[in-house]
């Protein structure tokens, strides 16, 4: 049977309405007041936004946030990170992970495409904490021959135990730690599937230096002649390209992951961010994980993705309402997830901020407010597929999670 949530006096388009969601879909948006409900929040002095959906992250690196700082990303990855990785237990990512939503939820956000090990315990923190999630199957070819022939039996099985809330993606690491047969063939398992094939892409100027030398061309060049570049392709970062590049990008519809953050903090180089607009090019936005941002607040991944386009061009470019879109509808449009905007019939996904909160106020225009003077502060309930995944600012069993991550791993 459906539940049903009525939305009273809530701020929709600058105007108090009383949305009704039923099920997990919003049924109207203009109910009235009265309407009968299983639960009535008075919204009264809260608006409602989409929410945000992280394009790419490592949700457990929460694990090692602030762990190896300011150091190249090849330094970073072979002598601290894999290391520290090689140590961690199917428990760790559980905890982690949890940790992870936590506070991607306490920013505002309900979905986050992810890349990591140990999937099943991924699976378990997302499904637990109500949250929606594309939880890469990750392959790269210092795996043993086992692991790589568990995971793509995982992605076999995996259609017998989809929900809705909850999908998975092929995920070659990247073009430097996966041969060419083992993307050959994950790029089959995904279109065979039906599923997203999620990996890192011309992230740094020694990939491209090193896919030349191995290869001859660059590595949206080599993804795309070997057949790997298609509409279910997301691929994070897309740094280091050129014009051309950028045109086949557009033609094979892949969509293209921004992390600014990461970026800036190794070093990775800047995102043509105008040129990939102007493409029409689908452009999202992620956080990457924990221990190269330091943080998953997408809100501020919007902001700092803004201004740094702003930087690079003129103040026109890459405008509030653009970058807000790229942090919500258009990821939502990449994982196939009807929701993404706050209209009748789409998923009830939405975040309720508090238009007392004094970074929002005066408020002349709240989407400007919520791009560039906001915080996670301003955020007060989070909705996420018809349910109610925080409210006052308070996650159920955030005390728990924080204790459980209170210790610095071993």
């Amino acid at each position: 049977m459906k539940t049903s949530l009525l939305l009273r006096e809530v701020v929709h388009q600058n105007h108090p309405t009383n949305i009704l969601i039923e099920g997990n879909r919003f049924k109207s948006l203009n109910a009235p007041a009265d309407t009968p409900a299983d639960t009535v929040i008075d919204c009264k002095g809260l608006a409602i936004l989409p929410p945000f959906y992280n394009a790419h992250t490592h949700a457990a690196m929460t694990l090692l946030r602030g762990y190896a700082d300011d150091m190249p990303l090849f330094q970073w990855l072979n002598e601290y990170i894999w290391p520290y990785e090689a140590r961690m237990t199917p428990t760790d990512i559980y905890n982690g992970t949890r940790l992870a939503i936590l506070e991607m939820i306490k920013s505002g956000c309900v979905f986050f495409n992810d890349m990591y090990w140990e999937i099943e315990e991924t699976i378990r923190a997302a499904e637990e904490m109500g949250i929606r999630a594309a939880v890469g199957v990750t392959f790269m070819d210092r795996q043993s021959e086992r692991r790589t022939e568990d995971n793509f039996r995982f992605i076999e099985q995996w259609a017998d135990r989809a929900d809705g809330r909850i999908q998975i993606t092929v995920a070659p690491h990247a073009i430097y730690t996966v041969s060419e047969a083992l993307f050959r063939r994950c790029a089959e398992a995904a279109r065979n599937k039906g599923l997203v094939l999620h990996t890192h892409l011309a992230e740094t100027e020694q990939e491209v230096k090193d896919c030349i030398a191995a290869h001859g061309m660059t590595p949206v060049r080599w993804l795309d002649s070997i057949g790997v570049l298609g509409e279910n392709v997301v691929a994070a970062h897309v740094v280091h390209v050129d014009d051309e590049e950028i045109e086949i990008l557009k033609e094979r519809k892949v969509t293209i992951v921004h992390n600014p953050c990461s970026n800036m903090k190794l070093s990775s180089g800047i995102f043509r961010a105008q040129a990939f607009s102007q493409s029409d090019c689908r452009i999202a936005l992620g956080t990457d994980g924990a221990s190269s941002n330091n943080n998953l607040d997408m809100r501020e991944e919007m902001k700092i993705a803004a201004l740094l386009a702003k930087c690079q061009h003129t103040p026109d470019t890459l405008s509030a309402h653009e970058v807000l879109q790229w942090g919500t509808q258009n990821v939502a449009e990449a994982f196939h997830i009807d929701a993404g905007i706050i209209a009748e019939g789409k998923l009830a996904d939405a975040v309720l901020v508090n238009l007392a909160n004094e970074r929002l106020l005066p408020c002349h225009n709240l989407i400007s407010n919520w791009v560039y003077a906001a915080d996670s502060r301003c955020v007060d309930t989070v909705i996420c597929d018809g349910k109610i995944i925080m409210q006052d600012g308070v996650v159920q069993g955030e005390e728990e999670i924080i204790n459980m991550n209170s210790m610095n791993l071993r």
